[in-house]
């Protein structure tokens, strides 16, 4: 039986794989290796050392988000970018842990293009260089926000007291009362409808900049 042959982009897609699976803890070499059936210094012909790997692998998440096209109005193009990119993230929570704690930069040219896409979107929309930065920052702070909400609502209900009955002992009409007023519908979680508001909201303020 002929081996197939091991690329850069197998080893990342093998790696991020291995990473959703069980961690970014449980990431190694020599356990990339072995579900690749290799040797794991034959890696090192595709990546230099671990933070390559990291950087690679997160990479791969940017370059799964579908580009919009160009000739579509700014605004569905954002939106769009913004989906994609909180779709992917959700897909792959802890990347994005990763990413937030600056243990990875996506360092690949089809990473680079989707942060090219958003920040041309945000000209066409009218905004200033300065202005498209912010709403660059601004978009991509929502998305990684997003997406660790979700990741870590999935957590939350596996402590010992869920946190909704420790807020409905300590949360009285007396001493919070609007929290009190509004505590029922923040126990209504929703994060993708949560996300789908966020956007339309921001859309709104980049709409009113431009």
């Amino acid at each position: 039986m002929v081996r197939e042959t091991l690329t850069r982009e197998k080893v990342l897609d093998e790696a991020l794989a291995l990473v959703d699976a069980d961690g970014m803890g449980a990431l190694s070499m020599r356990k990339l290796a072995a579900r690749l059936g290799v040797e794991a210094m034959s890696l090192y012909n595709h990546v230099k050392n671990k933070g390559d790997l990291l950087d690679g692998l997160t990479a791969r998440v940017f370059e799964s988000v579908p580009l919009p096209v160009p000739s579509w109005h700014w605004e569905a193009r954002v939106r769009r970018l913004a989906e994609g990119l909180y779709t992917a993230f959700t897909r792959h929570p802890a990347v994005v842990r990763a990413l937030a704690a600056e243990e990875a930069n996506p360092r690949s040219p089809g990473a680079l293009r989707v942060i090219d896409a958003l920040l041309g979107a945000l000209l066409d929309g009218g905004l200033d260089e300065t202005a498209a930065a912010r709403g660059y920052r601004s978009v991509m702070g929502l998305v990684f926000g997003a997406a660790l909400a979700e990741s870590v609502a999935g957590g939350v209900a596996q402590r010992d007291e869920p946190v909704g009955d420790w807020f409905s002992r300590m949360v009285t009409p007396e001493e919070l009362p609007n929290l009190y007023r509004v505590l029922p519908s923040l126990a209504e979680v929703d994060c993708v409808q949560d996300f789908h508001d966020q956007l339309d909201l921001l859309l709104g303020g980049l709409r009113a900049a431009g």
